[in-house]
């Protein structure tokens, strides 16, 4: 027998007002947002590590920049369907994940340095930690973008 949950519990309380299709497409393309930005991250750190200190605050700061315009034309598109504004929205959008990018960023060495000293991964701790990361922003983002990114995006 399956239990659903009661009408007055906290979950539908705060999901009350998410119209489920366009929930439903935010979920489908932050799958394919992680997905990027984590192989952008990855492929960034492969390649800076031969030639820089810690190439991973380095690749971070560069895969977030490429993201979020990535991210940006996928919200703006596929989920929140908006018309015009693409710059005002755009930087919106960079508000809306530089708080992200920046605890990222600081926490990031963190990460790296607690992987290194609680395990065995040494040289995959970026790896570890990025994706770690990487999965602490979506119902957040999901709140900033449909109060302020694309506050002008009607329900669905």
């Amino acid at each position: 027998m399956t239990k659903t949950l009661p009408r007055n519990s906290i979950i539908a309380k705060l999901t009350a007002h998410i119209p489920p299709a366009q929930f439903s497409r935010y979920l489908l393309v932050g799958i394919v947002n992680t997905v990027f930005g984590y192989a952008t991250y990855a492929a960034f750190t492969a390649l800076l590590t031969p030639h820089i200190p810690h190439a991973y605050v380095f690749a971070s700061l560069l895969a977030g920049i490429l993201n979020i315009t990535e991210a940006f034309l996928a919200y703006k598109w596929f989920v929140f369907k908006t018309q015009g504004n693409y710059f005002r929205e755009w930087m919106r959008c960079v508000v809306v994940y530089s708080g992200g990018i920046l605890i990222g960023t600081l926490l990031l060495p963190v990460f790296v340095l607690a992987i290194r000293h609680l395990t065995r991964f040494d040289s995959s701790a970026p790896y570890i930690a990025g994706a770690a990361l990487t999965g602490l922003n979506v119902l957040a983002s999901f709140f900033g973008h449909k109060n302020f990114s694309f506050a002008g995006a009607g329900p669905d």
